[in-house]
C-alpha cells in the first residue's frame, strides 16, 4: 500500500485519472481503495521487489510471466495493475516499459479501472476449467488493439484445475512476444512446480507491526482523525501483516467517536472483542507466578465483558513471544505499543529463564488448538491458564536437567519423581522417539510417523526426514509440539531429500523378503506347486523344541492357504 507519507494524488490529471470530479459531491470512498498505491514508489515493505523490477526494465531484461505470491491484502492485484501500466507505459515523453509512472500515460487510467480492452483480469475462483483456460488462450494469438502487450492478470491461481495448468503451460513454454502473464495467489505451494519454473517470482512481505502502526497513524492524520498509539498499535496486530484489513479496520474504528474525539485503545478492543493487553499482561504475570485465582478472576472478567475466549489466548501467546524475543534481543527489543508494555515485558524476561518462556509458549500452543475444538472455549481458556499455574511450581527445565545429571530433587519445590520425567538429552535418535511416543500411547502421532515420515539425521534439538507425498497435513507441526513439550527445549523440525524408509515400508519389505525366501525352500515349493492357487500367508520364527532336535535347514514355520479360483 501507499508510504506512510503519501496522501491520494489530487492534482487535476489524477482526478480525472481516478474518475474523482471535484466540483460534485463523491460517495464516501473507503481507505482501502482510497489510498491504494498510485505508482511503484507509494509500495512499502516491498523494496526487494521494486528495485528488481527496475533494473529489470532498465536492462530490458522483462520476463514474459510473473508469479505475487503473500498473504491476503498485502497488494498483489494492485501490484499486478501497475506490472501491467509499466509494461504498456506511453506519456508523450517515453514510449517504452516503465516503472516510473509519473505522469500517468495514455493507458494507465483504463487499466487501473479493469477496462482497458487489451489487459485481461480473471478470478481462478470462478474460472478453473481446462474449456475457460482454452477460450482465454485462443485469444492470445491476436496482437493486442492499442496497448503494447496484451496482459492476462490471473488472481488465486492455484484454484486452476490440474487440465487448466495443462492448457496454461504450452502457452507459457512458448508465449507470444505480445503477452504476458501476471499470477497472484495466497497458496504458492498448489502452483505447479512446472508453472512456476517459468514465472518470475516475487514474494510479497508481510509488513511487521511497528510499520503498518506507522502506515495507519499517517494515514489517520490526512483523513483528521485521532486514533491513540495503543489503538494504533492494536489495529496493526490485528491485521497481521495486510495493509488491507489494517486499513479495513481503521475505517472501522475512526467512526467510533462522532465528536472528533480520540479514538483510544479501549474502543479498539471494545470493536474488535479483544481483551485488555495491559490485564492480561497481569494475568500472565500472575499465572507464572503460581497465582490461580487472581489470573482467572483477570480473563474471566474478561470474557465476561464480551472479549474471544479465543483472542485471549492468542494475546497470551502474543505476549509469551514477546518475553523470548526480548530475552533474545536485549536492549534492541522495541514493540509496538505504549511504553508501558515494553518495561512490563523485558521485566517479564528478567522474571523466566529461556527455557521457561520456551516452556510457556508450548503451553499456550498446545491450549489453543485445544481450545479450536472444546465444546466451551471459556472452560478451556481457564485449563490453560491452571496448565500455566501448575508449571509455575516445576523446577524450570534447566534446573531439571542438573537434578537428572546429579540424581537428587530439587530443593523447596515438589517435583515429579525422576524415573518419569525423560532426561532432556533422551530423545536424541528416531528410534527414542518412536520409543517414547510408544511409551506414553500417543497413537495417533505415533502410526503417522511410522507410516508416512522417512527419517533423516537425528540429533537432540534436531529432526530431519522426508515426507510422503501423501503424509497428512500439519504432521511435523504436531511432532514439533510433542518434541518440545517433552523436553521442554526448542526443536528444529526441517524436510531434507533421501530420507531413509519409513518404518511400516521397512516392515513390508522385510516380510516380503521372508515370503521370498521360504518360497525357495524346497519343501515349500514342493507344496505350491502340489496345491494350485496355494499362497504363503505367514512365515514365523520357529520355537525349537528340547527333542527332537530340528533339521539344520529348517528354520521357519510356513502357512500356507488354498484359494478356490474363481
Amino acid at each position: 500500500m501507499s508510504k506512510d507519507d503519501s496522501a491520494p494524488v489530487q492534482d487535476d490529471a489524477t482526478l480525472s485519472m481516478f474518475g474523482e470530479d471535484g466540483g460534485k459531491a463523491r460517495a464516501y470512498e473507503v481507505l482501502a481503495r482510497k489510498y491504494r498505491p498510485r505508482r511503484f514508489e507509494d509500495l512499502i515493505g516491498q523494496e526487494a521487489m521494486v528495485r528488481t523490477l527496475s533494473n529489470a526494465f532498465e536492462t530490458g531484461r522483462i520476463a514474459h510471466a510473473f508469479m505475487l505470491t503473500g498473504v491476503r491484502g498485502i497488494g498483489k492485484t494492485t501490484t499486478a495493475r501497475l506490472l501491467a501500466r509499466a509494461l504498456n507505459y506511453k506519456s508523450k515523453d517515453h514510449d517504452g516499459p516503465s516503472i516510473k509512472l509519473d505522469p500517468p500515460g495514455e493507458h494507465c487510467e483504463a487499466i487501473m479501472a479493469s477496462r482497458h480492452p487489451d489487459v485481461f483480469e480473471l478470478d481462478a475462483a470462478s474460472r478453473t476449467g481446462v474449456a475457460d483456460m482454452r477460450d482465454l488462450l485462443e485469444g492470445s494469438r491476436y496482437a493486442p488493439g492499442s496497448a503494447r502487450f496484451k496482459v492476462y492478470i490471473i488472481d488465486e491461481v492455484h484454484m486452476l484445475s490440474n487440465s487448466a495448468f495443462n492448457a496454461l503451460l504450452k502457452t507459457l513454454e512458448e508465449p507470444p512476444p505480445h503477452v504476458k502473464f501476471i499470477f497472484a495467489t495466497t497458496e504458492i505451494r498448489k502452483v505447479p512446480v512446472t508453472v512456476l519454473s517459468r514465472c518470475q517470482r516475487f514474494d510479497l512481505k508481510r509488513l511487521e507491526p511497528g510499520v503498518l502502526a506507522a502506515h495507519l497513524g499517517a494515514i489517520a492524520e490526512k483523513e483528521g482523525a485521532k486514533v491513540s498509539e495503543e489503538g494504533l498499535a492494536l489495529i496493526a496486530r490485528a491485521a497481521e501483516g495486510s495493509v488491507r484489513d489494517g486499513l479495513s479496520i481503521l475505517d472501522q474504528a475512526i467512526v467510533q467517536t462522532v465528536d472528533g474525539g480520540e479514538v483510544t485503545g479501549a474502543a479498539v478492543r471494545d470493536m474488535l472483542g479483544l481483551g485488555d493487553r495491559s490485564r492480561l499482561l497481569d494475568a500472565f504475570e500472575k499465572a507464572i507466578a503460581g497465582d490461580a485465582k487472581s489470573a482467572l478472576a483477570e480473563v474471566q472478567d474478561q470474557v465476561r465483558g464480551g472479549a474471544d475466549p479465543a483472542v485471549i489466548l492468542k494475546d497470551l501467546l502474543d505476549i509469551s513471544a514477546d518475553v523470548s524475543i526480548a530475552q533474545a534481543t536485549g536492549e534492541d527489543y522495541q514493540p509496538v505499543g505504549p511504553a508501558d508494555w515494553l518495561e512490563r515485558t523485558r521485566a517479564l524476561a528478567q522474571r523466566l529463564t529461556p527455557a521457561e518462556a520456551a516452556r510457556t509458549w508450548q503451553i499456550l500452543l498446545s491450549g489453543y488448538n485445544v481450545l479450536q475444538v472444546a465444546p466451551d472455549p471459556a472452560t478451556a481458556l481457564n485449563m490453560v491458564i491452571l496448565r500455566l499455574v501448575a508449571a509455575a511450581g516445576l523446577p524450570s527445565p534447566e534446573e531439571a536437567a542438573r537434578m537428572i545429571a546429579e540424581g537428587k530433587a530439587s530443593p523447596g519445590k515438589a517435583a515429579a519423581p525422576l524415573e518419569a520425567s525423560p532426561a532432556p538429552g533422551g530423545l536424541a535418535s528416531f528410534d527414542a522417539i518412536v520409543s517414547r511416543l510408544a511409551e506414553l500411547r500417543e497413537v495417533n502421532l505415533l502410526v503417522e510417523l511410522e507410516r508416512y515420515v522417512r527419517p533423516g539425521p537425528v540429533r537432540f534439538g534436531h529432526f530431519t526426514c522426508e515426507l510422503e507425498p501423501n503424509a497428512p497435513a500439519g504432521l511435523l507441526a504436531r511432532l514439533k509440539t510433542f518434541l518440545e513439550n517433552e523436553t521442554g527445549e526448542d526443536w528444529a523440525v526441517d524436510q531434507i531429500r533421501g530420507g531413509a524408509e519409513t518404518i511400516r515400508a521397512a516392515e513390508i519389505r522385510t516380510r516380503e523378503e521372508k515370503f521370498a525366501e521360504a518360497a525357495t525352500h524346497p519343501a515349500v515349493a514342493a507344496a505350491l506347486r502340489s496345491l494350485p492357487g496355494a499362497t504363503i500367508v505367514d512365515v514365523a520364527d520357529a520355537a525349537a523344541p528340547a527333542e527332537p532336535p530340528m533339521p539344520a535347514d529348517t528354520t521357519n514355520v510356513i502357512d500356507l492357504s488354498t484359494r478356490r479360483k474363481a
